[in-house]
């Protein structure tokens, strides 16, 4: 920490500069030593190696010297011409061999060659006589006496030379071994302490790197394990503590992030309480001043507007204000603001984006265009009055979100602050944009349920005066109808007189229809009291099977002028149920006439009564002509008809199965339908047998 602080200046860079400068310095300076040495070394072992053919010539000199000098002797001891024949060959190679030790000779042997090449004319002037004398004559041997004097003057000379280039060959070798390994123990010197300066630097520039290296990864970690308030200490080389600061200005700027990610989650839930609140009434007021309200509180508004639209999107009034100092304003003071244009509204809803608009006083003061700005706003400015509701408001910032669902607007959402102090950030924006959202649509569900609440009421009244209508005209029909099948059972007794067979038969004709209008009017009423909640049962004990005997006989004479076979299956014993007699009647009689009816001739119907698991089953199948699987959903619905019963002509109003399946229900039971296009058809009605005597049956 001491060094960091002592160099505040100093840059990564230059440390490691100043530390890799100093390796590769010392590696130069042994590499050039050591490259000296060997340049030098090299030079004195060079001046050896050229010692060498010096040498070497001039033991080959001497060597040839010596062979001439034998093959002349061993002639003139022997006489034999052949060693006087080797000695002329040889006598001119000894001169060539000096020739070449001159040239290779250092400067210094030079003279001592010229002396040999003296000695050696001589000796061959000498050796040439001897190989003239006659063997062993005295002047040979007087020759001979000379000769070896010659021959030993130059071998001297000879060897003086040898022994000279020995010793100075010896004295480099000897020279360059010193020179190496004094060399090698400064190399070695040098290196130890080129190597210890190294490690001190080495260990310096470490720490001065590390440690607040160390310091700035470990307060990156206290910050990655939550300890936000963790900052890095600035020191160290500039690089280091450039990154410290960094690391300081990105923990400033989470703190910050964190902070407005706070402040966005409080919005946000605020904003989400507030939806919720708008949602829990389907009133359009309630939705106005939930919204006005929530808004100012989340977003800290001066004022919140609310434009609803009016003339199916021709005028967008304002529908509610809500003001700081005064709170939800009144409707009539809220709607003498002026709106904004149409076009506005329309051409931002179709940009889909909020619209900002800030330093609003520049554009009160006159009709400057607004940059950007939707419909005529940014072709000629606010109009004005426009401009003086934004004068005498002092407003300064708006943020405008028109609302809708589909391809229309349905109005518009404005929040505006007074303050240039507090201007409109951006996830106060982006918070405006989602409230507006959901309060469009809230407003459009209130507005469809306040739509489809005044056509209920519509539907409610119209279905009220047909009902009204149909009890009216009921009883209207049922007086009449009642006369005229009164004076029907008068004719046919024959009080007035006789009747001829003819008659008769028309007159059947005129009572069958008129049963069937008593039939459809009795229908009609008992609709109409269904509907109206009237409709009850005067419930008492009932057997179920003499219900069946009785409306079996009645539907008989039906059965057999329609060729269809009737059957009942009852239990022996009575099957007793808390109903009303009555209306368990009419629930066979509608079943089992529409089974008649619906049954061609051949067919059966058959009537089943028994008690299963407690309960009265009452089951009327038939072998008609069945209803389509699709439709048999519909069945107990009014006025419905299966389809393949229309096509037939098969007369019938579509009431029986309503009245059928209300009568059950009013009995706690339930009623169901099985079947099968051209198969036929079961209803089975399930009754709870409520009495001692019943349950007894049912065992």
């Amino acid at each position: 920490m001491r060094i960091t602080s002592e160099r505040r200046g100093v840059r990564v860079a230059r440390r490691l500069a100043m530390a890799f400068g100093l390796l590769i310095a010392l590696l130069l300076l042994v590499g050039a030593g050591a490259l000296t040495v060997s340049r030098v070394a090299d030079a004195m072992h060079d001046q050896s190696y050229r010692l060498q053919p010096a040498l070497r010539e001039n033991m080959h000199m001497r060597e040839q010297v010596t062979r001439m000098s034998r093959a002349v002797r061993t002639y003139l001891l022997t006489g034999d011409t052949a060693a006087r024949s080797s000695y002329r060959q040889l006598r001119d190679e000894p001169v060539a061999t000096l020739a070449e030790a001159r040239r290779v000779a250092p400067a210094w042997a030079r003279s001592n060659l010229a002396a040999q090449d003296r000695q050696l004319r001589a000796y061959v002037r000498l050796a040439d006589q001897q190989a003239q004398a006659a063997p062993g004559s005295a002047d040979a041997r007087r020759l001979t006496d000379e000769a070896s004097r010659r021959f030993t003057a130059f071998d001297i000379t000879n060897q003086r030379l040898e022994t000279r280039l020995t010793s100075e060959m010896q004295r480099l070798e000897d020279g360059a071994d010193t020179f190496l390994d004094g060399s090698n123990v400064a190399i070695g010197v040098l290196l130890a302490a080129g190597g210890a300066l190294s490690v001190f630097a080495a260990v310096r520039t470490t720490r001065a790197l590390t440690r607040p290296l160390q310091s700035t990864a470990a307060t990156l970690d206290r910050l990655a394990s939550g300890e936000h308030s963790a900052r890095a200490q600035e020191t160290g080389p500039e690089e280091i503590r450039a990154v410290a600061r960094s690391v300081n200005a990105l923990a400033d700027e989470s703190d910050r992030l964190r902070a407005d990610e706070a402040e966005r989650r409080a919005l946000s839930q605020a904003a989400r309480d507030t939806g919720r609140r708008i949602r829990d009434r389907l009133d359009v007021d309630y939705v106005l001043d939930a919204a006005c309200t929530g808004m100012s509180e989340v977003l800290a508004a001066d004022y919140v507007f609310i434009l609803l639209a009016e003339n199916d999107g021709s005028a967008f009034p304002v529908a509610r204000v809500w003001s700081a100092e005064r709170g939800l304003l009144p409707k009539e003071e809220g709607r003498n603001i002026p709106t904004l244009p149409a076009d506005v509204v329309r051409d931002h809803y179709r940009r889909g984006t909020v619209w900002l608009i800030t330093d609003m006083p520049r554009y009160v003061a006159d009709t400057t265009p607004m940059p950007g700005a939707p419909g005529s706003f940014g072709k000629t400015g606010m109009p004005a009055e426009n401009r003086a509701a934004a004068a005498a408001l002092g407003l300064d910032s708006v943020v405008i979100t028109p609302i809708g669902v589909g391809e229309e607007p349905i109005g518009a959402v404005a929040v505006a602050r007074t303050s240039a102090d507090r201007p409109w950030r951006e996830m106060d924006i982006e918070i405006v944009e989602s409230m507006a959202s959901g309060i469009g649509r809230a407003l459009h569900t209130a507005l469809l349920y306040e739509q489809e609440a005044s056509l209920v009421e519509k539907l409610r009244a119209l279905d009220k005066a047909k009902s009204d209508f149909l009890s009216t005209v009921s009883h209207e029909l049922r007086t009449p109808l009642t006369s005229i099948v009164g004076y029907i059972e008068l004719l046919k007794d024959e009080e007035t007189g006789p009747l001829t067979p003819p008659q008769l038969r028309m007159l059947d004709v005129v009572d069958r229809n008129a049963n069937r209008l008593r039939a459809l009017i009795e229908d009609l009423l008992t609709l109409s009291r269904i509907e109206s909640g009237a409709f009850g049962s005067k419930k008492g004990p009932v057997d179920l099977c003499s219900l069946v005997v009785s409306a079996t006989d009645a539907i008989r004479p039906a059965a057999a002028a329609a060729s269809v076979v009737l059957e009942t299956h009852c239990p022996s014993r009575p099957l007793v149920l808390e109903a009303d007699s009555d209306q368990l009647d009419r629930v066979l009689m509608n079943l089992l006439s529409n089974a008649v009816k619906f049954t061609p001739e051949g067919g059966k119907v058959t009537v089943r009564a028994e008690a299963r698991d407690g309960e009265a089953v009452l089951s009327v199948s038939d072998t008609g002509i069945g209803i389509p699987a699709a439709e048999q959903e519909k069945l107990f619905q009014r006025f419905f008809r299966a389809s393949n019963a229309t096509d037939a002509a098969i007369p019938g109003t579509g009431l029986g199965l309503t009245i059928v399946r209300t009568i059950v229900a009013n009995h706690g039971g339930e009623v169901y339908v099985s079947s099968a296009e051209g198969r036929g058809t079961t209803f089975t009605a399930r009754l709870p047998i409520a009495t001692p005597h019943g349950a007894a049956a049912a065992s």
